[in-house]
């Protein structure tokens, strides 16, 4: 686990590099649309093939999970969970709101998470019983959070409700809270850990955008609602996740609004 663990973060940092680099000349980049407000460009393309080659050369028995490549299957029982750029629509839009996120998962749960920022050159890194760290200081996620003093972020996608992501909003606003997106749920999650944002809120969200976020958020002491990994993976779902000081209420919010 050690040696995977300083892999991620070594690996993270050269995809980081080497999107930032298209980041500097966004301008001349290749875009495809996927779908609504959901696009892909060759950045993140190539950056999750260098950031797989790294992961092969290192650990080839290791399975690999990307969001913009097909699936390796493993034989170690390791499988690592990719999004090259997350935060795609602000990368395209010269917006430096957006990261490179990798997940090693072992056992139906997340046993390692990055989350690089490499425009603000912030690393969030957590491993499973050994707590998580911003660029190596010790991270902590403050427990005293309350709705009127703070942001809680929610994200929106193509596969969103609308009516439900308003009526999200309509139960932060009646707690005078105040809402927050910044299209990168990865760099929402880490936030949250750090404390710089109370909470995160999805109606669903793929593995790639909150494993690593998750674990990042419960190894600095917040709060993250259990579930299965390898489901994650193989479909996704919604996400829960905020200062162990909201984290029951945000739950019951998220039962009345999202699963109502």
């Amino acid at each position: 686990m050690d040696s995977r663990s300083t892999a991620a973060i070594e690996i993270a940092k050269s995809g980081g590099a080497m999107a930032l680099e298209y980041f500097r000349r966004v301008n001349e980049l290749k875009i495809v649309d996927k779908g609504v407000q959901d696009f892909v460009s060759e950045a993140d393309q190539n950056v999750e093939l260098h950031v797989r080659s790294l992961i092969e050369q290192a650990f080839p028995e290791d399975g690999i999970v990307g969001e913009e490549h097909a699936p390796k299957q493993g034989t170690s029982g390791y499988r690592w969970v990719i999004d090259p750029i997350d935060g795609t629509t602000n990368f395209i839009s010269a917006i430096p709101a957006w990261t490179v996120v990798l997940a090693v998962v072992k056992d139906d749960a997340t046993q390692i998470g990055v989350i690089l920022d490499p425009v603000h050159d912030e690393i969030f890194h957590a491993v499973r019983g050994q707590g998580a760290t911003l660029n190596g200081a010790k991270l902590v996620c403050p427990a005293d959070a309350a709705f009127d003093r703070g942001s809680l972020s929610t994200g929106y996608c193509n596969r969103s409700d609308k009516g439900k992501t308003v009526r999200l909003i309509d139960e932060v606003l009646a707690r005078d809270g105040v809402f927050h997106r910044n299209a990168s749920g990865a760099l929402s999650l880490a936030y949250t850990a750090a404390g710089r944002l109370i909470g995160y809120v999805e109606e669903h969200m793929n593995a790639w955008d909150c494993l690593a976020g998750q674990l990042i958020i419960a190894e600095a002491g917040g709060c993250v609602e259990q579930q299965s990994a390898d489901d994650m993976i193989a479909h996704g779902g919604r996400v829960v996740a905020s200062s162990a000081g909201i984290f029951d209420e945000l739950v019951e919010i998220a039962d009345k609004v999202l699963d109502g």
